[in-house]
């Protein structure tokens, strides 16, 4: 490689780092602004500067159907959730944690089901393959009909983003112990063998491929409701517009 070739990539290094630094001021101002139940929550601080993560192209398209998404509620229910999120991504971590509550009692009267894409996005910009191990965890929790609650637990014990623990097996099986029922010799086989690798990496490279600017992207119907920041979802918001949804289906 000559110096010329080493200076661009150097250069063209910097300027993607640079690029995800503003979006994640971007989505640090949108968080400052989501309020549940009128408290403001906090912006989680993200030593690497790199907190929702940007895929490399803009707009979206039909290809991210192409990958077969986890679905948790009934098939019936008149109002769908996409969520293209990455287990590593702290901007996920704060979607989930803050809409938990409002999504699962939806879920509960029926009125929503979710789809969840699993992506590896982090593993891709900072090293590491804690996104990938985790995502194949979680797909060995949905073969046992545990893939909500391990989701749910692994949310909730994320590590920073420049910490790749997940890459760990062993404390993906550790944390999956937090779920009833979910650890025999079958899931930990699941786990570590990775099992479920090449269905992480279809799910990764059909994201690529949409066209979505990041993690977490979230569509209600089809419809993108989480990346306004003039305008940001909360989970009031949500509640109303999925009420308003089944409405119209009763």
């Amino acid at each position: 490689m000559s110096q010329n070739d080493k200076e661009d990539g150097r250069r063209s290094a910097r300027e993607r780092l640079r690029d995800q630094r503003e979006r994640d001021k971007a989505a640090e101002r949108r968080w400052r602004s989501l309020k549940v139940g009128g408290v403001v929550v906090a912006v989680l601080a993200v030593a690497a500067g790199i907190g929702a993560t940007v895929a490399s192209r803009s707009g979206g398209d039909q290809s991210a159907q192409s990958a077969k998404p986890v679905t948790v509620g009934r098939q019936s229910a008149p109002a769908k959730l996409t969520v293209y999120e990455d287990f590593r991504c702290p901007a996920c971590g704060q979607f989930e944690n803050a809409f938990r509550s409002t999504v699962k009692s939806l879920e509960r009267a029926g009125k929503l089901k979710a789809e969840y894409h699993l992506v590896t996005l982090i593993d891709g910009n900072m090293g590491g393959r804690g996104s990938k191990e985790a995502a194949n965890a979680a797909l060995c929790a949905r073969d046992k009909g545990k893939f909500a609650p391990y989701h749910d637990v692994l949310f909730q014990n994320q590590p920073a983003e420049e910490d790749d623990a997940f890459a760990d097996t062993r404390r993906l099986i550790e944390l999956a112990r937090k779920v009833d029922g979910l650890v025999d010799a079958g899931f930990e086989k699941c786990v570590t063998s990775g099992r479920h690798d090449a269905s992480v990496k279809r799910s990764d490279e059909a994201f690529r491929a949409s066209g979505y600017q990041g993690t977490p992207t979230v569509l209600l119907n089809g419809k993108d409701v989480f990346s306004d920041q003039s305008d940001p979802l909360t989970p009031d918001k949500l509640r109303k517009l999925v009420e308003r949804k089944a409405d119209k289906k009763s």
